[in-house]
């Protein structure tokens, strides 16, 4: 993520401001330049990083939200203004459910800072209204009065808000033996799902994502079943990137596509801020297929020394995954795909097997 600054005054911001605390100009992320703007009223030329407040404002989930995207004004439209993160989500808890509405802004959060980072690398993001079929959408739901199942299917991503609450969330990552669990990670990893279909789409890559990963079509339920009966496979950390990853080659896939996001994002804000060499700061515009290397290099050593200030504040390892040889192939082939994805029109639907690889 980047570092950002009030175009009005120069005072430092966060992604998530809506407001310049120092000289009070309203703020709002502009999904297209991919920064924040200043919106300003009765502005007859808008100076670089300004947006004029008859033709701009904040998305219609402002408050529900707490969304800081911003929007065209639109005096003919019908309904409300949404923001293209926003407008992604097809479902969301009842207004009565109050605790749940708290855990959907949280999540509505960590799905802004997904897109931006998908964004950033050029990946495709078609909605349902684009695509019916197989386009993305996002059903953000409370499992208040019925079980919410997170995962991924056809392109929409369902989440339990109950991963909100950090009790809940801790005490699920303790059950089942996972060294980290965050809105943020389930995104990325179902987000990974999706573009499977996407980006694995020719004979050649899919051949390749056999050899890493293995076959796709193998029986997930099977899968699933074995997994939750008998725990991941002997020596799963030298193949995989976590144990849930020995599950299916689906999850392996998932998993590793989250992990790469991880690490580049993580690794961009520490350059954006100085807690990396500035030559780490990758190119956020294009993806070139030669950079893996580099970006691994920049990786390992702050991985350590970001895990190394965690404990000194007695907190666990930032980042407690260790990122084997075999692993690494596959995060390689992740931005391979990345960096070279099939023309628009060319993925594959997503398939009955990809609708069922996704369930956490």
């Amino acid at each position: 993520m980047r570092d950002f600054a009030c175009p009005s005054c120069g005072h430092q911001l966060a992604f998530e401001n809506s407001l310049c605390l120092r000289c009070n100009t309203r703020i709002g992320f502009d999904p297209e330049s991919v920064t924040l703007v200043a919106i300003v009223e009765d502005a007859q030329r808008p100076s670089d990083g300004e947006v004029p407040a008859d033709a701009f404002r904040l998305c219609d989930n402002m408050h529900l939200a707490r969304c800081n995207w911003i929007v065209r004004v639109d005096e003919d439209a019908s309904g409300p203004a949404l923001c293209p993160s926003c407008a992604l989500t097809r479902t969301r808890p009842t207004d009565d459910d109050t605790a749940a509405l708290d855990a959907f802004a949280e999540a509505e959060a960590a799905k802004r800072r997904l897109l931006v980072e998908l964004t950033e690398l050029r990946l495709p993001v078609v909605s349902r209204d684009e695509d019916p079929e197989s386009g993305l959408a996002f059903d953000l739901l409370s499992s208040r009065d019925r079980p919410v199942t997170t995962g991924h299917a056809s392109g929409v991503i369902t989440l339990d808000l109950a991963e909100g609450d950090d009790a809940h969330r801790e005490q699920l990552r303790v059950a089942m033996a996972e060294p980290y669990r965050t809105l943020l990670g389930h995104f990325r990893h179902e987000i990974g799902h999706y573009y499977q279909s996407v980006l694995v789409a020719s004979d050649e890559s899919r051949a390749r994502f056999v050899e890493l990963f293995g076959d796709p079509e193998e029986d997930y339920r099977a899968a699933l079943d074995r997994y939750y009966a008998d725990g991941p496979v002997a020596g799963w950390a030298d193949i995989h990137v976590s144990a849930y990853a020995s599950m299916h080659p689906a999850e392996d896939w998932a998993e590793t596509f989250a992990h790469y996001l991880h690490l580049r994002d993580t690794l961009d804000t520490a350059a954006e801020f100085g807690l990396a060499p500035a030559r780490t700061s990758l190119d956020r515009r294009r993806v070139e297929p030669g950079e893996f290397d580099r970006l691994i290099e920049s990786w390992l050593p702050l991985a350590w020394s970001l895990n190394m200030l965690n404990r000194s504040m007695g907190r666990p390892d930032l980042y407690p995954f260790v990122l084997a040889p075999a692993v690494l192939d596959k995060m390689r082939f992740v931005h391979a795909r990345i960096a070279d994805p099939p023309a628009p029109g060319g993925a594959d639907p997503v398939s009955g097997r990809a609708e069922a690889a996704s369930s956490r």
